[in-house]
């Protein structure tokens, strides 16, 4: 449930100016539960009005409310819950509307509107739109837009904006936005843009593009793009590109970095302005273009650069210096070398 204290001060006014049989009972306008309630009527079908809700068990219709449920809130709306200025329910189905804020404890399906923000204990599913934030402790499936930000302690799927950032307990999968970054503790798959960055705990697929880096704990693959760099704890697989680096223990395809990208096993191509580097007991098969190619394992393939070193060469050199140390035996050549 969301808490909002800043408005906390009307219910006590309200609370004192109110008698106390009218907050307690209820104006029963109905005829076998269907019709017009005012008061804490716990089943209704049609329009229920009530200060705050205590004994809500279920409302078909509208069930419109001036502040959030007693705690733990019980009850089950199918319709409209409308806050004037919060409400809130056990579980929510239908449209969600509040002047400040909505929330339910267990779960929100359907189209949510809150100026400040709302929150769901459970799952959220649907349209929901926070002034200030939405957020679920369980799962988030479909759009949410958060003025500050949106996140779930489970996995969210779907298009998620968060003015400062979006993140996931678990898994995140879709088109996810965050003025500041996207993260998720699991994997995060899709079109993914932060504007600081963009991380995952597991792996990263499809768009990564952060405006500080883009990395995950496991693996990269398709095109991740990072203002400093792109990072990789497995396999980096795709087209890199980072500002300043690219690295991970893997690298399998193209990456592109304005000073320097390495990694312990290269396959494909590497472009770095300043420096590239395999790791000792690494092996290059393709080839890397950089002022120096450091190679300390075994290089398949070709590097181009001013300073060229290979541990173990079985491929070619293009340069100003070329060294291999094959088996022992150092060759120092200028402009081109090639070993079997």
């Amino acid at each position: 449930m969301i808490s909002f204290r800043p408005v906390r001060r009307i219910a006590c006014v309200a609370a004192v100016l109110l008698p106390a049989p009218l907050l307690a009972q209820a104006l029963d306008l109905t005829v076998h539960d269907v019709g017009l309630a005012i008061g804490d009527k716990p089943r209704v079908t049609g329009v229920r009005i009530n200060f705050r809700d205590r004994n809500l068990v279920e409302v078909h219709g509208i069930n419109a409310t001036v502040w959030t449920p007693y705690q733990p809130p019980t009850g089950v709306v199918n319709g409209i819950a409308l806050g004037l200025p919060l409400t809130g329910a056990r579980r929510i189905d239908g449209l969600a509307i509040g002047a400040l804020g909505v929330g339910a404890e267990e779960s929100m399906r359907g189209i949510g509107i809150a100026p400040l923000g709302m929150g769901a204990g459970g799952d959220i599913a649907g349209i929901m739109i926070g002034g200030l934030g939405a957020g679920a402790g369980g799962s988030v499936r479909g759009l949410a837009i958060g003025g500050l930000g949106v996140g779930s302690g489970g996995a969210t799927e779907g298009i998620m904006i968060g003015g400062l950032g979006v993140g996931s307990g678990g898994r995140a999968r879709g088109m996810l936005i965050g003025g500041l970054g996207v993260g998720g503790g699991g994997s995060v798959t899709g079109l993914s843009v932060g504007g600081l960055g963009v991380g995952a705990g597991g792996d990263v697929t499809g768009i990564a593009i952060g405006g500080l880096g883009a990395g995950a704990g496991g693996d990269v693959t398709g095109i991740a793009i990072g203002g400093l760099g792109v990072g990789a704890g497995g396999t980096l697989r795709g087209v890199a590109i980072g500002g300043g680096g690219v690295g991970a223990s893997r690298l399998r395809g193209v990456a592109v970095a304005g000073l320097g990208a390495g990694g312990e096993d290269v396959k494909g191509v590497v472009i770095a302005g300043a420096y590239v580097e395999v790791a000792r007991d690494g092996r290059l098969r393709g080839g890397s273009l950089s002022a120096f190619n450091r190679i300390r394992g075994v290089q398949h393939g070709l590097t181009i650069g001013l300073v060229n070193y290979a541990a173990e060469l079985h491929g070619g050199q293009f340069g100003l210096l070329n060294v291999s140390a094959n088996g022992g035996h150092r060759l120092v050549l200028p402009v081109f070398a090639y070993r079997r």
